[in-house]
């Protein structure tokens, strides 16, 4: 019999939907290993392996069966995928074109050693949009967008996801929402197209007409709208939340409860940055890395206290993210005097920490991102994480996000 390697219930699926990978054919208890390899949209490689030992029956199914060593051991069903890494250090997989999969060729090899007998392949392919879900680009006045419209009429649950620091117009997670049921606009706001790298400072104006096109739209629910943010991001979707009339929710996922880095001027205020000194900066003999964990002035100091987002101020309900082995920045200290401050006005807040996580929560089996160049600063930072406790974290993360939106929008 021959050695195949089968992924059920389809060889093609969307990128959160986890998956079982068997393989049948092989001799009872016989030694493998198996190799994952993606080629990314750059040509560069992620490959990830695990060893096993076959079943009594000559099959393997990593639902249930343990891997032995290599990239991770134990039973993981999705390992091969959370595990993926580049030889090439500081390399992150992201996505930049929604409207094609990752392949990810899946391999089962003789033995455990290095070099042995290819036994058997199948490749996998992985979407970030479903079926029917269509792309629009978004040039409307000031706006650098795109809209994802879930099929059909609707009416859905529409949001804005917005991403950190780096800037740029990241369509991965927006795409995958709106293959999930939420119309979904993922907006731009520094480092792309004519809009600057780092902006002196950010116009609510500006996310204020982002929240009217998206009310505008026939395929969105009138009951409000729901914002996303990640690390600078999440700050922002706070500051919408509050500012803005219309947010029902927001998500701050490894951000903080005052406005970092660049002042925000809404009608007739400006909130101004959060003070740091970037000579606290802390940069690695060994590794040449960049931490910016240290470089904010005490956020509970008062003098600080201008920074502040005053979210007690704001309609929205409020869901928490942060990871306790963030290497960017504190967040999850931040994200705690946020929740307590709104704990202390008689807020109900969702809030969850995880042991293990680093800065980048991403959607599910993303592969962990411990460090790489930001693009904005043109350094090699630190993100942090675990592999095994971030791949969990973010899969916990993500259910916790699409049940929030769906109780509150």
């Amino acid at each position: 019999m021959a050695v195949q390697v089968t992924v059920l219930p389809s060889p093609r699926c969307l990128f959160d939907d986890p998956v079982q990978i068997r393989v049948t054919g092989l001799l009872p208890q016989q030694a493998v290993t198996l190799r994952a390899c993606l080629l990314d949209e750059a040509g560069e490689l992620f490959q990830a392996h695990a060893h096993y030992r076959a079943g009594s029956s000559g099959e393997l199914d990593l639902t249930c069966c343990p891997a032995l060593g290599g990239s991770y051991s134990g039973v993981e069903p999705m390992g091969l995928l959370w595990s993926l890494r580049s030889k090439t250090p500081y390399k992150r997989l992201a996505k930049r074109n929604v409207l094609t999969p990752f392949c990810v060729d899946l391999e089962v090899y003789e033995g455990h050693g290095d070099v042995n007998l290819l036994l058997g392949k199948c490749t996998h392919e992985r979407f970030f949009l479903g079926e029917g879900v269509k792309r629009i680009s978004v040039r409307e006045g000031r706006l650098k967008a795109t809209l994802f419209l879930p099929p059909g009429p609707g009416p859905f649950p529409g949001l804005i996801d917005l991403y950190g620091s780096g800037g740029g117009l990241v369509e991965y997670r927006a795409s995958l929402l709106a293959s999930r049921g939420f119309v979904t606009l993922a907006l731009a706001y520094m480092a792309f197209e004519d809009l600057p790298a780092m902006p002196e400072i950010l116009e609510l104006d500006y996310f204020q007409e982002a929240v009217d096109f998206l009310q505008k739209q026939q395929q969105v629910k009138d009951a409000g709208i729901g914002v996303l943010g990640l690390s600078k991001g999440a700050d922002l979707a706070l500051s919408i939340a509050t500012f803005l009339p219309g947010i029902k929710a927001a998500v701050s996922i490894s951000g903080s409860g005052f406005n970092s880095f660049i002042p925000l001027r809404g009608d007739g205020f400006t909130i101004p940055a959060h003070p740091y000194d970037l000579g606290r900066v802390k940069i690695s003999e060994e590794s040449g890395l960049v931490d910016f964990s240290d470089i904010l002035d005490d956020h509970r100091d008062p003098a600080t206290w201008s920074s502040r987002i005053p979210m007690e101020k704001s309609l929205a309900k409020f869901l928490f993210l942060s990871g306790l082995d963030d290497r960017n920045w504190k967040s999850d200290l931040y994200c705690r005097d946020a929740v307590q401050r709104l704990h202390q006005c008689g807020h109900t807040v969702e809030f969850c920490s995880y042991s293990g996580a680093g800065h980048l929560l991403e959607p599910p089996y993303l592969p962990l991102c411990q460090s790489s160049i930001h693009k904005v600063l043109g350094m090699f930072v630190q993100w942090g994480g675990q592999w095994k406790e971030h791949a969990r974290a973010q899969e916990d993360a993500w259910h916790r996000i699409q049940a929030f939106f769906w109780k509150h929008l």
